[in-house]
């Protein structure tokens, strides 16, 4: 793999079903954007998307590959127990997927898994309270919000069984002392979500070197998190608009 990046990988296109490509070029378009968002950790963390069909097949990153240098074609397809289901002359982080392996065996909603090491993330969820209530950000998501203590660098596969009863039925996780983590049906739900946390908790960090914090009360968080339904527009709105972001800024996923 020396010298390689994912623009030098042979293309996929017409090789594979229109439905695992269309996955494929989502899952590449994610993990630029998380470049592009400045939330990747050089070739550490990981996003996988499921594909479709019965076979429990899930997409993630060759090990190695800057998430700027990701394309479609590069992206190395895994079984639930992380083992590379197609030939591919790449291999990937075992240990990155046990994370995400217990989120998609437990979760069949759970189509997306997004995983990031951002400094913000990291800083808040190292604070005993957590995501704060100071921003509007904060919480429209705080109710979709969960957390688990951290264990260690996660190579234990006991620690799936704690990691999946800790989500539960929420879509974001606050992973203590490591990161934060957003699953989705799409795409765009996934990405949204991640991107909304991450602003919280950059706010937060922010505030906090400011001063004295002003917290809201419990109705007003109750109130501010039944106005947070981004699902009307994610899809049809966020996604394409991000695209058409990528395509500008950082070309070349879908190849």
């Amino acid at each position: 793999m020396s010298g390689m990046d994912g623009s030098a990988v042979p293309t996929l296109r017409g090789k594979v079903s229109a439905e695992e490509w269309n996955a494929r070029v989502d899952c590449a378009a994610l993990y630029r954007l998380v470049a592009l968002y400045g939330w990747d950790d050089m070739i550490f963390t990981h996003i996988s998307v499921r594909l479709p069909g019965p076979d429990h097949h899930f997409l993630i990153n060759p090990y190695g590959f800057f998430f700027e240098e990701m394309t479609a074609s590069s992206l190395v397809k895994v079984d639930l127990e992380g083992n590379i289901v197609d030939p591919t002359p790449h291999f990937i982080n075992p240990a990155g997927f046990t994370i995400h392996s217990a989120i998609h065996a437990a979760r069949d909603d759970a189509h997306v898994v997004i995983h990031v090491h951002t400094d913000q993330g990291v800083a808040v969820s190292a604070q005993k309270r957590g995501l704060l209530p100071i921003s509007q950000t904060a919480m429209l998501v705080a109710g979709d919000l969960a957390y688990h203590d951290y264990e260690g660098v996660a190579l234990d596969l006991d620690e799936r069984e704690r990691l999946v009863r800790d989500i539960g039925t929420k879509n974001l996780l606050m992973l203590r002392n490591h990161g934060t983590l957003a699953v989705g049906e799409t795409p765009a739900a996934a990405f949204t979500r991640i991107f909304f946390l991450e602003r919280a908790c950059k706010m937060q960090v922010l505030a906090q070197a400011g001063g004295d914090l002003l917290e809201c009360g419990q109705d007003l968080r109750d109130k501010v998190a039944g106005q947070g339904n981004f699902a009307a527009f994610v899809d049809k709105l966020a996604w394409p608009g991000l695209r058409r972001k990528l395509d500008r800024e950082l070309p070349g996923y879908d190849a």
